[in-house]
């Protein structure tokens, strides 16, 4: 369990979160029942505050939900149980943070650049990678609309029709 909770955290790290939000993740991701935030503080040696904090954060993810339990005044805490809904609430919640903004940032440069003094090779390159990111985020819509049974079914579809491509060297940009 401890390995688990700290491999957790050090990931956090690589993750954009810092290691006390990843760790608090992590103890409720694999505790069999909700714990409170004193249990939270008690198991990992953390603040209060820390504690506190890294919740509203977790919460506001989405990734962390608080529940009460008759004849406590305390809110209990767990994380989502289900690994494909975890990992379905990452990928909307990273999308929405980080690759969301990155497209219309782009979309804003991109019509800049075509009225100002930028390089036709360098408006080139902000089409090509505006492209390409907004093919990733439409496959991804289209994914994310279909039900979750289908979204499986192609999962491992995908790892049988890899393995009658031809494996090779790949070229970037081929």
């Amino acid at each position: 369990m401890q390995d688990f909770i700290l491999h957790w955290g050090e990931m956090g790290n690589k993750w954009g979160t810092n290691r006390s939000v990843a760790q608090i993740h992590a103890l409720l991701h694999i505790s069999p029942e909700p714990l409170t935030a004193e249990d939270i503080c008690e198991l990992l040696n953390l603040a209060r505050s820390n504690v506190s904090t890294g919740l509203k954060e977790l919460q506001a993810q989405g990734l962390v939900k608080a529940s009460r339990q008759l004849g406590d005044r305390r809110d209990h805490f767990h994380s989502i149980r289900d690994m494909f809904d975890l990992v379905q609430t990452v990928v909307r919640t990273r999308r929405e943070r980080e690759y969301a903004p990155t497209l219309a940032a782009l979309r804003e440069v991109k019509t800049q650049a075509a009225t100002d003094a930028t390089p036709a090779a360098v408006l080139k390159r902000i089409d090509d990678t505006l492209e390409t990111m907004q093919l990733f985020d439409d496959w991804y819509t289209d994914i994310d609309r279909i039900p979750r049974g289908v979204q499986l079914t192609l999962l491992k579809m995908g790892a049988r029709i890899a393995r009658f491509i031809p494996k090779g060297k790949s070229k970037p940009g081929a």
